[in-house]
């Protein structure tokens, strides 16, 4: 499958219809929360994204991904609604209103690539909580690609391992910093941290910003919050 057909139909969930507030439920496969354990979230605000790619460029760097190929896509949606006046122009065609959206691994807590993963490769890290992979035990089925509803996962050439976005689990957080896409980003459009953390910069954010999920009625409850660009003048 070609990185831009993955892309294409990762896109078709980010319309107007899907980016709706997540609701509270459940899932076929519900894990136990726990409180007293780190969940770590990463939030993508749209208002800040400028699509410098920059972010991108550095997860690429931090974790030796091979040409081609990368954890994280910023795709870019331009003007209005195909027939509405723009609010900034007036016109019903434009380029006002650019935002961009973050196309990569959701990192759900319910993780379809988890559950189906014969060989336990894709897990959940015991102490992070972070769904990542197990290069040693990987079998190169494919199966957790084609569990992942966000087609977000793809298989690495150089290393033959199922690979997804871990919060560079491996890379950055082992050594006590923040993602390479976060540290990156000179916008503050990136935000990340413990949301089981009341104190956390990033739970106070969600307690006070509205945020939205992928496909939340897949039941996966995606760790990756979107904040939806404001329009201003509506």
């Amino acid at each position: 499958m070609s990185e831009n057909l993955e892309r294409r139909r990762f896109l078709k969930c980010l319309g107007a219809s899907s980016l709706i507030l997540a609701p509270l439920g459940c899932s076929s496969v519900k894990e136990e929360s726990d409180a007293n354990k780190p969940h770590y979230v990463m939030v993508f605000d749209q208002n800040k994204c400028t699509g410098c790619g920059e972010c991108k460029d550095a997860c690429n760097l931090a974790n030796n991904l091979p040409a081609g190929k990368s954890r994280l896509l910023m795709e870019q949606q331009s003007g209005g609604v195909v027939g509405e006046v723009c609010p900034h122009c007036g016109k019903t065609e434009c380029d006002c209103e650019r935002k961009y959206v973050r196309v990569s691994c959701q990192q759900c807590k319910n993780a379809p690539c988890v559950t189906v993963c014969p060989t336990g490769a894709a897990h959940r890290d015991e102490k992070t909580g972070i769904v990542t992979m197990d290069a040693a035990k990987c079998a190169g089925c494919k199966y957790c690609i084609g569990a992942c509803p966000y087609d977000a996962r793809f298989i690495n050439k150089e290393t033959d391992v199922a690979d997804n976005c871990d919060f560079c689990l491996h890379s950055k957080l082992a050594i006590g910093e923040l993602p390479a896409c976060v540290q990156q980003c000179r916008y503050d459009a990136l935000i990340f941290g413990d949301a089981n953390d009341p104190d956390s910069y990033v739970s106070k954010l969600l307690r006070v910003k509205d945020s939205v999920r992928m496909k939340p009625g897949f039941g996966t409850e995606p760790s990756l919050r979107y904040i939806p660009i404001v329009k201003l003048g509506v």
